[in-house]
């Protein structure tokens, strides 16, 4: 064995690291400036590239596969080294990932505002960076599964167990809602039609949700949870029984993104079913990261990190109870097409995805730069309240518009009119998208303060080979 084999492999873990900060200042910048356009239409200058229509997806791309895809890839090569006590397996071919990705990003950045897009949410990229998306992720999959098989210790820790269902079911989902038939070098259309067409998308689009934005979130609060408090996961046997009923549930419920529309019925009922049911092991989940504090919850007040990533399962929580209401066809007549599922999306990712996934970069960034802590914890502090009162600001102002829009769409007069016209819920609309404007403000400057703090660490920092522990112990 060479003396390479016995260092861990961080490069693409340094990369990754660095480029979630990046990528999450600019997905939230153009999120916040596609937010003050629909207070402020006028944001728009009168330049295409720069209307709502083509930044929101780019936001969309930015915030969920740059900035949340670069976490996952950072922290997954991380972990699986760890638990495993071994090196990556095939170190190119994971810096062919970093590059292919950042590649995939620009491309996005590039030609959605340029109007090329399939129309398909969360999924508007073109065929020809499709296929360049499916060869980086064939390659993660080596590489993630190739450093499994190499590990050194018998056991597979329980987030490897997450990261692997969220590698596996977005190859999957990717390829079978991206089949299309390409007419140019940047147009296609989709394989399926009509309500075909709508049902697999939101297949697609719920287990997004379900596999990129949950479970790989979720192998991230099994691991750094733990390490962060510096106790063993408050049980095991939970984290075992979370995974398998989450993956098995998720699957199923996309169907209620679809109440009301041209789709049987049946298939609404059973998504809806499902997605009560995901209630269970969600909150399994949740309560088993919690209460990974017992007996060491007074860490929370000196511990910026570690709140990070508490509150983040709060919020986790509060989305997984939020969901499945939402799904309840009584309840989504009232919330459909209304600003309450803004509000609800934004409490999981803001809340959920970006705080975790910063408490993780920040449990990260010293460690891979060889430095004891980041350059500021005060600067840690502030980010975490400016986020925090930011989450809150926005998805209450998106709540109360939502509900608000809801039941002036329905109201009617005696006579069975319409009691609002559709401008009308707009213009009531108005001050809660400037509170929301000013929520994502503040966790904007969160994100830049986080950024700043990150540079000044690795600038500062020595990066030293990590050697490999000779002793297989506990990871």
């Amino acid at each position: 064995m060479s003396l390479v084999d016995n260092i861990y492999s961080d490069t693409a873990v340094r990369q990754f690291s660095i480029m979630t900060v990046i990528w999450g200042v600019v997905g939230m910048l153009v999120g916040l400036l596609i937010a003050a356009q629909l207070a402020w239409p006028e944001l728009n200058f009168g330049i295409p590239w720069l209307s709502y229509g083509r930044l929101r997806p780019l936001h969309t791309n930015a915030v969920i596969f740059a900035f949340g895809g670069c976490a996952l890839f950072a922290t997954s090569y991380y972990v699986v080294q760890r638990t495993g006590q071994t090196r990556l397996f095939a170190p190119r071919l994971a810096a062919f990932t970093f590059w292919g990705w950042q590649a995939v990003i620009v491309a996005a950045a590039i030609s959605l505002p340029l109007g090329y897009t399939s129309g398909k949410e969360y999924a508007e990229l073109e065929w020809p960076i499709d296929i360049l998306i499916t060869l980086v992720w064939v390659s993660y999959a080596v590489v993630f599964f190739g450093t499994i098989v190499k590990r050194r210790v018998s056991h597979i820790y329980v987030a490897n167990w997450f990261y692997a269902a969220f590698i596996l079911t977005v190859a999957v989902l990717h390829l079978v809602n991206s089949a299309a038939m390409p007419v140019g070098w940047m147009k296609s259309y989709s394989a399926y039609a009509g309500v075909q067409d709508a049902m697999v998308q939101w297949w697609y689009g719920h287990n997004a949700v379900g596999f990129f934005l949950t479970a790989g979130f979720l192998g991230m609060m099994y691991y750094f949870i733990p390490k962060q408090a510096g106790r063993p996961v408050y049980s095991y046997r939970l984290s075992i029984v979370h995974f398998w009923a989450l993956i098995f549930t998720y699957m199923w419920a996309g169907p209620h993104h679809l109440h009301y529309t041209a789709l049987p019925d049946w298939t609404q009922s059973l998504g809806m079913v499902f997605s009560l049911i995901l209630l269970a092991p969600s909150w399994g989940g949740m309560i088993n990261g919690i209460m990974t504090l017992s007996g060491a919850w007074h860490k929370l007040r000196d511990d910026p990190v570690l709140r990070f990533m508490i509150v983040s399962l709060s919020f986790y929580g509060m989305s997984t109870f939020e969901g499945p209401m939402m799904s309840i066809k009584t309840v989504n007549a009232l919330s459909h097409y209304t600003d309450w599922t803004v509000g609800h999306v934004h409490s999981g990712a803001l809340g959920w995805v970006g705080l975790v996934s910063m408490g993780a970069m920040y449990f990260l960034i010293p460690r891979l730069f060889g430095q004891k802590k980041m350059h500021s914890e005060p600067a840690i502090e502030w980010h975490f309240w400016l986020a925090t009162i930011g989450i809150v600001l926005y998805i209450a102002a998106m709540w109360i518009a939502g509900v608000m829009q809801g039941l002036m769409w329905r109201a009617i007069n005696e006579d069975g009119s319409l009691t609002y016209t559709f401008v009308e819920s707009v213009k009531a609309t108005y001050p809660y998208y400037v509170v929301r404007v000013a929520g994502g403000v503040l966790y904007l400057g969160g994100m830049l303060i986080m950024l700043w703090n990150v540079l000044m660490t690795a600038f500062k920092g020595n990066v030293q080979p990590v050697p490999i522990p000779a002793v297989v112990a506990h990871a």
